[in-house]
């Protein structure tokens, strides 16, 4: 029997000149309108890649031939469990990989920051023969090896501790959907391996201060037990930040923001119950400081159930 409405972990790894990979994220985010049964959990490996040679300095789209084309590879573990079918726990570990095609700035590698998320289903409603339903996600994320975030483009993160929360509506009707999310992402001030810097006036300090982000999420498509087929546009805006002065290198604290549409397909095996394969790509379609990149990635997911009841049904046929 086919396991219904299993969540699948995907996401969308943007990886641009500045912020390399979260998405945000961050982050990297949840931002799928499903949710894991109880006792159920998904768990896999996914590899995504992006490069750019053009990027936005401030509002002007350039080229710089010192660094060339830029190229990141992440690798990432990924889990989610069911604590119950409206509430799950979720978790992210990347490793990064970057460098350069030109100049003699080192590709930096590594793991990136460890995240969590916890996803509820507050609300649920039969509206216009098909099913609205609001979830909140909050998420955490932190570093967990002594990367530098000086080092941009090729530093593989920015090092802050982000904490982010999301509202999401998904409205499904038959097996076609529509997605909506919005997430403000806070982030803690970092430090440097360097005492003075300069953005728009001298700093005499290693302390620097993070712009907090915004991020708008839409993703609609086609979505039933065996597959997922999904249009997304995502726009990612700094609260606050300044621009890349001319000829400089990026900096941690620039205005980094981004518009991206992508497509994601999701395929549940027939031959191994909770199996499925995922793919995904993105496009930077308009920026400020960051690179105009292209991704693409894809990924393997396993569905593990840990119900009491498979217990309870071993352990009656032993007593037999």
């Amino acid at each position: 029997m086919k396991i219904l409405h299993i969540h699948k972990i995907s996401f969308l790894v943007l990886c641009s000149c500045m912020l390399l990979i979260s998405k945000q994220s961050t982050a990297q985010t949840d931002i799928d309108g499903l949710m894991m049964e109880k006792h159920f959990f998904c768990v896999g490996p996914t590899a995504g890649f992006s490069t750019w040679k053009k990027y936005w300095e401030g509002t002007n789209k350039r080229e710089n031939l010192n660094i060339g084309k830029v190229t990141t590879s992440s690798f990432m573990l990924m889990g989610n469990y069911g604590i119950t079918s409206k509430l799950n726990v979720l978790f992210g570990l990347p490793y990064i990989k970057t460098k350069a095609s030109a100049g003699q700035l080192p590709g930096q590698k590594g793991l990136q920051d460890l995240s969590f998320f916890i996803k509820w289903q507050a609300w649920q409603k039969h509206l216009w023969k098909g099913e609205l339903k609001t979830m909140l996600i909050g998420g955490y994320s932190l570093p967990v090896s002594d990367y530098t975030p000086d080092l941009l483009p090729l530093s593989i993160g920015l090092r802050s501790k982000n904490t982010q929360i999301r509202l999401l509506l998904d409205y499904q009707r038959g097996n076609w959907f529509a997605t909506v999310s919005g997430t403000y992402i806070h982030r803690s001030n970092i430090t440097l391996d360097r005492n003075t810097y300069y953005t728009t006036q001298m700093h005499y300090t290693n302390e620097v201060k993070m712009p907090d982000m915004m991020m708008f999420d839409f993703r609609a498509g086609y979505r039933s037990e065996t597959w997922i087929i999904e249009a997304i546009a995502n726009k990612r805006t700094t609260i606050g930040g300044f621009d890349i002065s001319k000829n400089n290198m990026p900096f941690a604290s620039n205005k980094m923001n981004a518009t991206t549409i992508g497509m994601h397909i999701k395929y549940e095996t027939n031959f191994i119950n909770g199996l499925s394969f995922v793919a995904d790509g993105s496009t930077t379609v308009a920026g400020r400081n960051v690179g105009q990149s292209n991704y693409f990635g894809g990924g393997i997911f396993y569905i593990m159930d840990f119900s009491p009841k498979k217990k309870t049904a071993k352990s009656d046929t032993q007593n037999k």
